[in-house]
């Protein structure tokens, strides 16, 4: 199931740069076909693994990128045909190739629990952590579309302010684009919001202390904070246009050094 998932992602991805080129419209539905066909094998291959190891597939980095990569396709599907927006295909796909791939790599048979993860609270910190996680990925792709598509010197969107979300053919606007971006984001943030919450609690069940400035629980609060600026900047200082999306992305790069750079290269009680 992992090696139909990744050859669906790929047919995918190469379908996305097509389109990327040619701008048809074959290749866009390909594109989100395949996607959504590597998630239902992904979804497949993780229901089949936990049937067989008797527990929810959530105890190694291996089992947690195949569930990030399945909810970054997930929320791509949805958004192209939602928001009809195949452009966010190239870049999620980039991301979900990446991340099944390296699963293939570190792949290991299923194994019991340890007493430190059969609790409870792993179930709701895993699921809201990827949830959040899958959301900012959409965001970013969305803003590598918004600065894709060029801006002028001065930071604003090139159209007014009544001027509607979406263009008359239905594919959203920089504005639209914008819009999109920051509730991902918030979606995001309420939802990571949560996952250091029941960390937390977890922690304190688990090593009797509910924060220890762990590696991964400090770059978690580092990226919390970016977002919240995020959040803020946006809804309070009206940031719009390149700033805007740029620091969307920057919060997605600090995602990505917390699940992998954190986990790879300062190791602590988070190491898989």
């Amino acid at each position: 199931m992992l090696a139909a998932a990744l050859w669906s992602y790929l047919g995918a991805l190469g379908a996305a740069l097509i389109y990327l080129w040619t701008r048809g419209r074959a290749p866009a539905l390909a594109a989100v076909f395949l996607c959504g066909l590597g998630a239902a094998f992904q979804t497949a291959g993780l229901t089949l693994r936990s049937l067989a190891a008797g527990r929810w597939p959530f105890a190694s980095l291996f089992e947690f990128l195949l569930l990030f990569a399945l909810g970054t396709a997930a929320l791509t599907v949805l958004v192209a045909v939602r928001h009809r927006l195949p452009e966010v295909a190239p870049f999620t796909l980039l991301l979900i190739v990446g991340l099944t791939a390296y699963a293939a790599v570190i792949a290991r048979p299923a194994e019991p629990l340890v007493p430190a993860l059969q609790s409870y609270w792993l179930q709701f910190h895993v699921v809201t952590a990827v949830l959040a996680y899958g959301s900012f990925a959409l965001a970013c792709a969305l803003a590598l579309v918004d600065l894709a598509r060029g801006r002028g010197p001065d930071e604003k969107p090139p159209v007014p302010a009544t001027t509607p979300a979406r263009s008359a053919t239905g594919v959203p606007s920089a504005r639209g684009l914008e819009g999109l971006t920051y509730r991902l984001v918030a979606f995001g943030f309420a939802l990571l919001t949560l996952a250091i919450v029941t960390g937390a609690v977890w922690a304190e069940e688990v090593w009797g202390a509910w924060w220890s400035w762990d590696p991964k629980e400090t770059w978690a609060l580092v990226t919390w904070l970016v977002y919240a600026f995020y959040l803020h900047a946006c809804a309070v200082r009206g940031w719009r246009g390149r700033r805007a999306a740029w620091l969307a992305v920057l919060g997605f790069a600090l995602v990505l050094f917390t699940l992998l750079g954190v986990t790879l290269l300062l190791p602590g009680l988070h190491s898989y």
